[in-house]
């Protein structure tokens, strides 16, 4: 189902009319996680606009191939330098776990050496990949070839820096960092609205006064450091050390996509700079192309309760977090959060809520609940819904730059008086969920509590309680009704009969 569609494209800081290169085929690069933590609701805030993203792409016609890089190497905590400051997350994140060993705390006890960096990023990477798939980003189900780990392109990376030296675009300085010649790229600032002129040094705490002196511009950026003590490294022309850590997107990007040039490129707003700048100088001075990606897109930020998320105020939330019930005091099903962190326009800063969540879990409800009631009444026949005006207009609200609340807007109504024919209605049921993906997310047991055992057990009560209030031992159904509440579900008892689903918040 081709649509005309527009997206508003950052490099251009306007909407304008999305196409391709090639016809039927999307390339897509997400900026993806670094592994030294578990990832926050803001981290998936950006991955499940990316997901929604290439989901309508999907359903509107186009084979979408999605690359997301796993960071494990050269991410630093002070990362709105170019050089970036402070410390390499990896040593953060070995440093953190080294005291929770010490402590005994059971978090630590999946990484046998605390110190060897790799162990770190998988054990961090195994987290992410779990509530990943749970809260049903596609990309994660491709995984490992779709998802790469940055140190396994040090290569890559190390022959873009030879090929930038090589045109013009790099210099060894007189310490031995290699750094980018902003100088040497009239563009650079454009996706950013930032100028050389005004661009903050890009010294930080891996690059020392002295290496700021060698620069031969306050805004280059470093391609490689050399540094025999950090905590990972290589060996190199311009000696043993690590990259920079814009070189892995551009290198991966390019290595896994093949193209010099890709459709478009995914991330959070605070990677527009110096992140994303940045790549598309190192990438651009590397293949000469005029874009390194056609499309821009970022997402807002993130709040908590109205402010910003911050471990300091005591509402940073990973996504276990609030699977778990941190937030809400029950335990949360992956489906609403899904549905709580796509649900506003991703160009609009988001405010996670309590109450949003839990008004996210009655949406969720609501229509699961109806895909279910579809599915049996049409016994599982489905028509083709590619001319139904709601699909149609649901279509045409997410191309106007994925504007999702339009999008809902145009079907939860029609799911709430819907008096269609059960195989027509239930053929848009089916195409709206392939995009927003919450009744497939708790079929596929994405974060579910309830087993294929569970359920003939639940079952079991469920009649066991019908039979109690037939037989007017209401006693014994009060008892059987709270027995399944305090397992974690949902209980609903109805002329039909008694239901029991896992509670969604």
């Amino acid at each position: 189902m081709k649509t005309e569609i527009r997206f508003y494209n950052t490099l251009l800081h306007d909407v304008e009319p999305f196409a391709t290169q090639e016809a039927d085929q999307v390339t897509m690069y997400s900026c993806g996680p670094t592994v030294y933590d578990f990832a926050h609701i803001g981290n998936f805030r950006t991955f499940l606009f990316a997901d929604l993203l290439r989901r309508f792409l999907e359903a509107a016609g186009w084979e979408v191939e999605q690359v997301m890089n796993i960071t494990d190497v050269g991410h630093m905590t002070e990362d709105d330098l170019a050089d970036g400051g402070g410390e390499d997350k990896m040593e953060v994140s070995a440093r953190r776990l080294r005291e929770a060993k010490k402590a005994g705390r059971p978090d630590a006890a999946a990484v046998d050496d605390p110190d060897d960096p790799y162990q770190v990023a998988r054990y961090y990477t195994d987290a992410f990949l779990t509530d990943a798939r749970a809260l049903g980003l596609a990309v994660a189900d491709e995984y490992p070839a779709h998802m790469p780990f940055a140190s396994q392109y040090v290569p890559a990376m190390q022959d873009i820096v030879r090929r930038l030296i090589d045109n013009g675009h790099a210099y060894v300085a007189s310490d031995g960092v290699v750094y980018y010649s902003v100088e040497s790229f009239p563009d650079y600032g454009r996706l950013s609205g930032n100028t050389l002129d005004h661009l903050r040094s890009g010294s930080g705490g891996r690059v020392t006064e002295a290496d700021q002196n060698s620069k031969r511009h306050p805004a280059d950026f470093l391609l490689w450091k050399p540094d025999a003590n950090h905590i990972m490294k290589w060996d190199s022309p311009w000696g043993e050390g690590y990259p920079g850590w814009h070189l892995e997107c551009s290198a991966m990007a390019m290595a896994l996509l093949q193209k010099d040039v890709i459709d478009i490129h995914t991330g959070g707003e605070d990677n527009i700079f110096p992140h994303h700048e940045c790549e598309i100088a190192q990438s651009r001075g590397v293949t000469g192309a005029p874009y390194f990606a056609r499309f821009w897109m970022h997402a807002r930020f993130l709040q908590v309760e109205g402010e910003k998320m911050s471990k300091s105020m005591g509402n940073f939330h990973t996504a276990r977090d609030v699977f778990a019930g941190k937030v809400t005091g029950t335990p949360v099903h992956p489906a609403v959060l899904r549905l709580e962190l796509i649900k506003s326009h991703y160009r609009s800063h988001m405010n996670f809520t309590a109450k949003g969540l839990r008004d996210s879990a009655q949406t969720v409800r609501r229509w699961t609940e109806f895909g279910r009631r579809l599915e049996q009444e049409a016994n599982g026949n489905s028509q083709p819904p590619d001319d139904h005006p709601v699909v149609q207009r649901f279509m045409a609200a997410l191309a106007d730059d994925l504007n999702i609340s339009g999008a809902l807007a145009e079907v939860l109504p029609w799911m709430a008086n819907c008096r269609e024919k059960a195989s027509t209605a239930l053929g848009v049921f089916r195409f709206v969920d392939d995009v927003l993906y919450l009744a497939a997310l708790q079929e596929k047991g994405a974060g579910t509590r309830q087993t294929e055992e569970g359920s003939d057990e639940v079952a079991g009560l469920c009649r066991q309680l019908d039979e109690a209030r037939t037989a007017r031992d209401y006693t014994r159904a009060d008892a059987l009704r709270q027995q399944l509440i305090d397992a974690g579900y949902e209980v609903r008892t109805t002329p039909a009969g008694t239901t029991a689903h896992p509670r969604l918040a």
